[in-house]
């Protein structure tokens, strides 16, 4: 018998078939156990892709009405429609997708980075976004919410799943640099560490973003690094000197 996908909801979605799931319940091993959903990882390609099928059913649609594409790190977003083929998609890199169509399924994928719901079921509109410290900086989430407002959505929802939290984000000084250049007010979302390097808050700094954006928007509270049985970590895994890491995968579908 299979294990049952465990996967996290938000009241905030409610209304929207939605789901941040865990790395539990999938058909994969090793460093990749079990619900590795990430093509690009070392993992076998048919066992990713038996994960992917398994979590299309649990959401209720078909394997090849699961949206994705190649995560970069940018602020580039593609609106998906019933004329849009979704195989080619995989391969072009962005980091949001909306769509207006029912019985797409919108998907995000994250190992560390934010993994971003959206929603305005009264306008039939969601997003999906994958936002790194980089792709948050650089205007992923705004990006997002204005191809969502090209659909007709004017009350934004949003969601910041499982990422990783401030307690486990040691980061160098030009990295603090960085955000400080672009608006000494962020440093607000620093704070010394334990080895007098600053801690970064990921999260705080994606709502703060969702919310001038206009969107009423939460975090899960969940933090990756800290949760080995549930989720994949990139920071984890490469502190561990793993060669590799899986990713976890969040769905969104009208």
């Amino acid at each position: 018998m299979q294990t049952p996908l465990e996967y996290l909801t938000h009241p905030l979605l409610d209304g929207v078939r939605h789901g941040f799931f865990t790395r539990k319940g999938g058909a994969s091993s090793g460093l990749f156990a079990s619900l590795n959903c990430a093509r690009a990882s070392g993992d076998q390609a048919e066992v990713v892709a038996m994960n992917r099928a398994r979590v299309a059913e649990t959401m209720g649609v078909g394997p090849d009405r699961m949206a994705a594409v190649r995560q970069s790190h940018t602020d580039r977003v593609v609106t998906v429609d019933g004329n849009t083929a979704l195989d080619p998609l995989a391969g072009q890199a962005a980091d949001g997708l909306v769509t207006n169509t029912p019985g797409i399924a919108l998907t995000a994928l994250s190992a560390d980075c934010q993994p971003i719901l959206f929603a305005d079921p009264d306008a039939g509109v969601i997003g999906a976004a994958h936002a790194g410290w980089r792709g948050a900086l650089g205007g992923i989430i705004e990006s997002t919410v204005a191809a969502m407002q090209d659909l007709g959505a004017t009350r934004i929802r949003a969601v910041i799943g499982p990422c990783i939290s401030q307690r486990a984000y040691e980061v160098g000084e030009e990295f603090m640099e960085e955000f400080l250049l672009e608006d000494p007010d962020h440093s607000r979302f620093f704070a010394g560490g334990p080895n007098g390097r600053p801690m970064f808050d990921l999260p705080s700094f994606g709502l703060m973003r969702l919310r001038d954006a206009g969107v009423e928007a939460e975090w899960t509270g969940h933090c990756t690094y800290s949760d080995a049985a549930r989720f994949f970590s990139y920071r984890r895994g490469t502190h561990a000197g793993q060669a590799d890491y899986g990713c976890q995968i969040a769905v969104i579908v009208l």
